[in-house]
């Protein structure tokens, strides 16, 4: 039976971001993610996953200036001393929520950066970050995102996640798949899913046209919620979509996978 995550960025978001965890445990979710804790005290979001019994199960390091439009910075040369404060900051909150992994956004490739140089910045930062990270007993994710939504992003294939992965050789660096990216940017879910499961440490969801929930368009969700059931993945699925109207009226999807025991 799948486990699902509620993507507290995304959903809810009619609310307040502390008031989001009451209504996705109302809303029959027993863990939580969400892009970034860093406007608001580790304390409250600590004592809001608590109160409402929620399991952590992501959140992203610093990305750089999110309301300017910038996707991360892991790629950038000359944000490397910048990058490795966000991965110190990342990791204190970590440890207050309890989250077991962290994502970290390649960025969008700096306009006329040396292809190779933008490469070599971005393994060596994961490999600062897998290194940090395991330090505390912490996973690192990567993730593939599709360039109609972020044009220009630096990674949006599983095979170059993969590839980056192999490069930085860290025990602790998973793929993040995204399905409704991969769905945009290479489909053959099914197979790329089984090729990849044990490089991969958390799934997100959402439908493709629209990028809302399962069952407004074309992916067909019940086949894959059980070839990884049949495939033996544990970890949660992160529901990282835009409720076509409200977040409470959206949620019928879910009716047919019981979360009470997740």
């Amino acid at each position: 039976m799948p486990r699902f995550a509620a993507n507290l960025t995304m959903l809810f978001n009619e609310q307040p971001f502390l008031e989001r965890f009451a209504l996705a445990k109302l809303g029959g979710f027993q863990a939580v993610e969400f892009l970034f804790p860093y406007a608001f005290a580790a304390a409250d979001i600590k004592s809001a996953l608590d109160q409402n019994a929620l399991k952590l199960v992501l959140h992203n390091l610093p990305a750089g200036n999110w309301e300017a439009g910038e996707r991360g910075i892991a790629c950038h040369p000359d944000r490397v001393a910048e990058f490795r404060l966000g991965v110190a900051k990342a990791i204190e909150y970590a440890q207050i929520l309890g989250v077991p992994q962290l994502n970290c956004l390649a960025g969008i490739t700096p306009a006329g950066a040396n292809p190779q140089l933008v490469h070599d910045t971005l393994v060596g930062n994961l490999q600062y970050a897998a290194s940090e990270l395991n330090k505390v007993g912490l996973k690192l994710l990567i993730e593939p995102i599709n360039t109609f939504d972020i044009p220009g992003f630096y990674l949006n294939k599983t095979a170059q996640g993969i590839a980056l992965l192999d490069a930085v050789g860290a025990h602790n660096a998973y793929l993040q798949y995204d399905i409704y990216h991969a769905q945009r940017m290479e489909g053959e879910l099914g197979k790329t899913i089984e090729q990849y499961l044990d490089r991969i440490g958390h799934i997100q969801l959402a439908d493709n046209p629209g990028r809302h929930e399962p069952g407004t368009g074309e992916i067909h969700y019940p086949y894959l919620f059980e070839l990884l059931d049949r495939l033996g993945y544990e970890g949660y699925i992160g529901c990282e979509y835009k409720p076509l109207k409200t977040t409470e009226a959206g949620l019928s999807w879910m009716g047919p996978y019981d979360q009470a025991n997740a």
